[in-house]
Order: C-alpha cells, then structure tokens, then sequence
C-alpha cells in the first residue's frame, strides 16, 4: 500500500498563529526601553568607513546569488607552508595535506604574509625540491606568498617542472607576482617602469609554457595588515587590478586575458557579517570593473586569509574562535580558497596542534556544517545585502579618487594611501584604548594567570636573508625569465648584494599592526616584573557595602586592571573601613581602587580614601562617575576616576608609574 505525498494549500508560517508584527510597534517598544535616549547613539554602528549598521533589515526584495563558487563545491582549505626550513616546512605541509587539507600557500621571507620574519628562503632549486618533495603538485591549488622574490620563485618553479617532467597545463598555480605589494609592504620601488617590465617579462613567459591559474594577485592584506578599512582594502585591490591590466596590454595581452591572470587577496576578520559582504562585494566590483572595460563577466579566482590584526598573544585560544568566525564569513561570502593563521602564529611558529585546529576549523565547517552547499546564502539577507551594496559604493568612489590622483602606485608614491589607513587606524586605536571595540582576552576579560601555549624553536641552522636578483639584460617576450629558468635549473641563484638606483621611491610603508599590541605591551612590562620580584604587581580592590553593592564595578576594576597585567582579586566584603586598610596592608599593593554604588560612596568613600593614603597607597581610583562628589574625593586623595568610556591605556600608563 503506498500513501500518497499532498501538497499543502498554504506554505507553512512560523508562528501563523499570531498576528505580524510590524516595524512600527517593534519601534514603539525599543523606544520604550531606551527612555528618550536617542536611537541612531545607542542602537546604530558605524563600520570603520562611516557606514551604519542598523539593528534591523527587512529582507532584500528581488536579490538573486552572486556568481562565485559553484554551489556543492567546497573551498580549498589552503595550508601555510611558512617554516624557516624548507625540509621542516615539507613535513609539515604532507602531514596536512595527509590530514584533510587540499592546498598549500608558500610563504617566503619578506613576503605580505611573513609578519613575524621568520619565513622561509627559497633560495635556490635545492631549497624548493625540499619543500615540495613528495608533494603531487597536479593534485593540489598552489599559491606562492613570495614578495619581491616572486619572480625568482616563478622561474625555479618553471626550472623544476621542466626537469621533472610535469605538464604545467596539469598544475593550478597562483604564482601571487604582485611588485605594487612589494612596494606598499616594503616602501621602496625602484622605478614602476623597471618593475613592470619584469613582472609583464614573467606573466608572458609562464602563459606561454601553458601554467594553469593566475600570475599576479591584488593582495588587499598589505592594507588591512597595516589597518585599514574594509572600502580602503577593495579599493587598493581594484586599483592594483587596473594597474596590472594596464600593463599587460601594453606587453600585447588582450584586456581579457590580462583579467584572467589575476587572483584576489582578501583578510576576513571576526565581524562575520562585514567580512562576508567585503567579498561579496569584492565580486560585484570585478563585474563592475569588467563591465567598464567592455568585457564579459569572469570567474574571479577569489583568496581569503583570517585576519593577522585580529589575533591575540594573550589569551590566544580566544583566536579559536576569532578563526572560525572569519572562516565562517568567507565560506558563506564565496571565497574560492581559504587560510586559517594557526592559533599562535602571533606567538611563534606554530606547532602540530595548532595547524591542525587550523585545518580542521575548516574541516568542520566543510563536513558538518555543510556551509559549501548553498550558492551564495546571504544572497536577500537584508543587513548583509545593505554592507555589500554600501561597500561597494564606498570603494568604487576611493578607487576613482586614486585613480584621478594617477593610479595606486601614484597614490601610494604620493602618501596619499598611507595617510588613509593611518586616520582608520587612528580612530580604531582610540575605540580599542576606550574598549568600544573590545578584544577578549586583551583588553576585556584577561586572564593573567594563563599558561602561555607552546611553539615550534626557531631551527638552529641560519637560513639565508634574502634573494638579490639575478643580473639579466632587459628583454621582452619572455626572454629574460626563460635565463632565469636555466639558472635555476643549473643551480643556486648567483648571490650578489642588492643595490638602490638612484630613482628609487621611498614612502612610509604599510606595515602590519595587531589590534592588541598597545595592551600586550602592558602585559609585558608587568609580567617581567613578575618574573623578577617573584610576584605580580597588585591593585587592591577596596569594596564597601555588601557584595551585591560592589560587584559590578569590583568586576569592571578587575577587568581593567588585569588588562595592563596587573593581579587585581576581588576581595570578599569587609566589615568596616579598619579592615579594609588592614587588607590593603596586608595584600602588599602600591595601587588601590575603591568600589562601590554611588550612594555609599557619598557616605563612605572620603573617610576610606583617607584611610587608605595614610596607610600608604600611592596611587587612588575610584570605579565610576564622581559626579558632584569629585572635589571632596580628590580632597581625600582619590587620584582619577575609572569609568565605561574612558581612556584604559592611559589609566593603565598611570598605574604602571607608580609602581
């Protein structure tokens, strides 16, 4: 007997039963809570580029998928290969290979993604055969992170295909030649003409040997590394694309093929709903910016890396999270390939353990969570589909303003890039200073007493600082590549010191920052002296009332303290203001902090601030507003006040001085 499967008159509703709610009442009740407060302050952000972040979105009518990934296709989950030591970089890349990994990006010494300085140097054909022995490079996507050293990686590539016989149609190589990240990263360029005429020199040669994938990148991580916003990254990453174009016409490419041979660099960070619409967006602009130059639309071959800035070297498990965030975010945003910066890569190398948390946060998310399977899932989300289209806006505006000024590397030659990022990274370190845009583990909720995880030694052989280029005459077509492959073929490059030509461009580079540096910094300075003294400095925290009176503000005391390194215990409550200078003395602290409501501080405060000073506390806080109370507190010795808003990094200076 078979039953018969009916369809429903009516779509099923969640929740049919009850009546729609409409905006305007769900205004009316918001209202309600904030008690005249004003909406757009309380409730509405704003991105790094000014744009609001409303709290609601009705649904984007009439929104259709972005064409990126193919729907069912899982990303590349790409693995670093960074170790100093090419044989050491080997093993690890076959164990992640082995262990669900389906890429490798190559990081040299010097490159974008070497912020440590400590990568690898592919210094010679010896260097990249220990690298990729025994990796079946037809099998897996390969992206080299190479810097200025990209060309030279290029051509061993080449040499070392050629001599083991691999058909370099089989391979999928972004070769990742990008001169204008050499530039912005390292702030020198000896001339544009000079550099383009090598990188043009590379591209023809390698198209010509028939390499599968793409020859130069828009690296967009040089402007994030550095601090900048999510529309000043776009819009570094279109200029550069049009730079690059520009030059391969004028080698004798079509416009079309100079469009298929660039790849895409983008840093997807813990704000999962801006690093999903900053790659969506980034495709909608390459439409744009195909369609301007008359050509069809195209695959963009689109990488995604989790943010360096956002990772922390304290608490840094709390990058586990951060990590799955921004994977999560480029997997939904279309990302083609993705890679996760191990858990204590600010740390040190990272070990096993942490490149394997770094796969498999990938992993999971591919074979559990199915995140692959939809085409383009925020395709009509309202908040999503608003950043995508404002960001848009936004960066195709910059993009003209730069192009106007002459192009990026005019832009960047001139200052004029640099001086954008450094005003977002200004405002971003104030918000950060202030805990308006707090980082867990650093500047909120810090954990002093933390075990520090464990990294890899740094090898004891001296790996090589650097490649100088090869002294080749200028050629076209490719000649002088073709030299540089039968050099490598032969043997190690020929070393020879570097020398700057007297055109060479200076400008301050965009160097790559962490968001919580200023508070490591603090961390630092106290737990060396911890290291010295035996223990770590202390603030006594002075509570007055019962425990339901001094909590909330002992707990904000706690967190601001300890986020300067400082060990800040939440006392139990004490019986009268004799056994709170008892304590103090006691607890062998410099510093001291009262904490209370504002009602017992009218009563009390003074008196315990008095106390405490002739007990001998050299410094004073009081947690919260003074309000009307401010002289009489200062009068009694109260040194400055601590309170949501204000400036931790300098309270935390102050504090640091009086020890």
């Amino acid at each position: 007997m078979t039953t018969a499967l009916t369809t429903p008159a009516a779509p099923l509703a969640l929740a049919a039963e009850f009546p729609p709610a409409t905006e305007a009442q769900w205004r009316a009740a918001v209202d309600a809570v904030l008690k005249g407060k004003p909406f757009d302050k309380v409730l509405v952000g704003r991105t790094a580029d000014g744009i609001p972040v409303q709290p609601l979105y009705p649904r984007k009518a009439g929104a259709a998928p972005l064409a990126g990934r193919a729907p069912g296709i899982a990303w590349t989950i790409a693995q670093r290969a960074d170790h100093p030591d090419p044989a050491a970089a080997n093993g690890q890349a076959l164990e992640d290979l082995a262990g669900g990994a389906s890429g490798l990006v190559v990081v040299t010494r010097g490159a974008i993604g070497d912020r440590r300085g400590d990568a690898m140097v592919i210094d010679g054909l010896d260097d990249l055969d220990a690298l990729l022995a025994g990796v079946m490079l037809d099998l897996i996507p390969l992206r080299f992170d190479a810097g200025t050293s990209a060309g030279h990686v290029a051509a061993m590539l080449a040499a070392k295909a050629e001599r083991d016989g691999l058909d370099p149609k089989s391979l999928t190589v972004a070769f990742g030649i990008d001169p204008i990240g050499a530039f912005a990263r390292r702030g020198t360029l000896e001339t544009w003409e000079g550099a383009a005429a090598k990188a043009s020199d590379a591209v023809l040669a390698l198209r010509a040997r028939g390499f599968a994938g793409t020859q130069l990148v828009a690296d967009g991580r040089v402007l994030h590394d550095a601090g900048g916003s999510e529309a000043q990254e776009l819009a570094y990453v279109l200029g550069t694309a049009v730079q690059y174009w520009r030059m391969l016409e004028a080698a004798g490419l079509t416009l079309a093929e100079a469009a298929g041979a660039l790849s895409v660099v983008l840093s997807v960070d813990a704000d999962q709903f801006l690093s999903t619409a900053k790659l969506r967006a980034m495709r909608k602009l390459w439409a744009r910016l195909e369609a301007a130059c008359g050509l069809s639309p195209s695959h963009l071959d689109l990488h995604a890396e989790t943010a360096w800035r956002m990772v922390t070297k304290v608490d840094p498990a709390v990058n586990w999270l951060r990590t799955t965030t921004a994977v999560f975010a480029a997997g939904i945003g279309g990302a083609d390939h993705v890679v996760v910066e191990p858990w204590t890569a600010a740390i040190g190398l990272p070990d096993a353990f942490a490149r394997r948390i770094a796969r498999n946060t990938q992993l999971i998310l591919i074979e559990e969570s199915n995140l692959h399977r939809v085409a383009d899932a925020a395709a009509g989300s309202g908040g999503i589909e608003a950043l995508t289209d404002e960001l848009c806006q936004r960066a195709w505006g910059l993009f003209q303003e730069w192009e106007g000024a002459g192009g990026i590397v005019a832009a960047l030659s001139a200052g004029t890039v640099q001086a954008a990022v450094a005003r977002v990274r200004a405002d971003r370190a104030a918000a950060i200073a202030r805990r308006r845009e707090p980082l867990t583990g650093a500047s909120e909720f810090p954990n002093v007493h933390e075990a520090v995880p464990e990294v890899l030694a740094p090898p004891k052989r001296e790996t090589r600082r650097g490649v100088a280029p090869i002294d080749l005459p200028e050629a076209a077509g490719g000649a002088r590549f073709e030299a540089q492959v039968k050099a490598f073929g032969a043997g190690a490059i020929r070393s020879a010191l570097s020398r700057l030509k007297s055109d060479t461009v200076f400008v301050d580079p965009l160097t790559p920052i962490r968001l919580a540096e200023p508070f490591e910094a603090m961390r630092s300075e106290l737990d060396a002296l911890a290291a010295t003294s035996g223990s770590r400095p202390k603030v006594f925290l002075a509570v007055i009332g019962p425990v339901a009176a001094f909590t909330a503000r002992a707990g904000f005391a706690r967190n601001l303290f300890e986020a300067g390194g400082f060990d800040a215990p939440i006392p139990e409550p004490f019986a009268d203001t004799v056994a709170i200078v008892a304590a103090f003395r006691a607890s062998g602290a410099a510093i001291a902090c009262l904490c209370s409501t504002d009602e017992l501080y009218a009563s009390e405060a003074a008196d315990v601030a008095t106390a405490l000073k002739a007990a001998g506390a050299r410094q004073l806080w009081l947690a919260g507003r003074p309000g009307d109370l401010e002289d009489s507190l200062k009068a009694a010795g109260v040194d400055g006040f601590i309170q949501a808003g204000g400036d931790v990094l300098e309270v935390l200076r102050a504090a640091r001085g009086s020890l």
